[in-house]
């Protein structure tokens, strides 16, 4: 199944054909618009020729974040974010054998596991490993046991809560209003 997140043909791409790029995308996620994150890898590959864990694992710190910084930056704390990227490199690298997609599809996991799986890597708490997981769910064929109740409530089916639901641009509008309503209830019991 193509994504459909950036509304940018070729960052889709990658990130449909490279399980390394989804995960990053999905690290940057956070403080700046979705189609920015997850656009982010592309500018990565374009930067660096590929999106390989083993080689962003082991290159030099500063080299790496000087790709991020360069225009336009991949994201908008690009020295933070390249340190959490590669951080997250690493452990794909070292522990899944370079291999993204292992960490939902080594041993046919079910949707905990996966859950527990992402919670463990750099960067990914409860909420952005249940994103994640949905995402993998609703979008990605996974299909382990228990997954919508793992990811819960992101995986719940019709939901437009997060990236998980994105499947084109009425569906990105959808999760924005979504966005605002929570942040506007949010602000109101905050004033309360």
């Amino acid at each position: 199944m193509a994504l459909h997140i950036t509304a940018d043909p070729a960052a889709d791409e990658l990130l449909t054909g490279n399980p390394l790029a989804l995960l990053i995308g999905m690290l940057l996620d956070q403080q700046v618009p979705m189609e920015t994150a997850f656009a982010g890898p592309l500018k990565l590959q374009q930067r660096l020729g590929a999106v390989d864990a083993a080689a962003i694992a082991r290159a030099d710190p500063e080299v790496f974040a000087a790709a991020f910084r360069e225009p336009p930056a991949v994201h908008r704390f690009p020295g933070s974010m390249a340190t959490r990227v590669q951080a997250l490199c690493q452990a794909v690298a070292t522990e899944w054998d370079d291999d993204a997609s292992a960490i939902w599809t080594k041993g046919s996991p079910d949707g905990a596991e996966v859950l527990r799986r992402l919670k463990a890597l750099p960067g990914f708490g409860e909420q952005k490993a249940k994103i994640f997981l949905a995402l993998l769910g609703k979008q990605c064929g996974f299909d382990g046991d228990g997954w919508r109740e793992a990811s819960a409530p992101y995986g719940e089916n019709g939901s437009f809560r997060s990236v998980a639901d994105i499947t084109d641009p009425d569906a990105l509008a959808k999760v924005r209003a979504f966005k605002r309503e929570m942040k506007a209830a949010a602000k109101a019991a905050a004033g309360k």
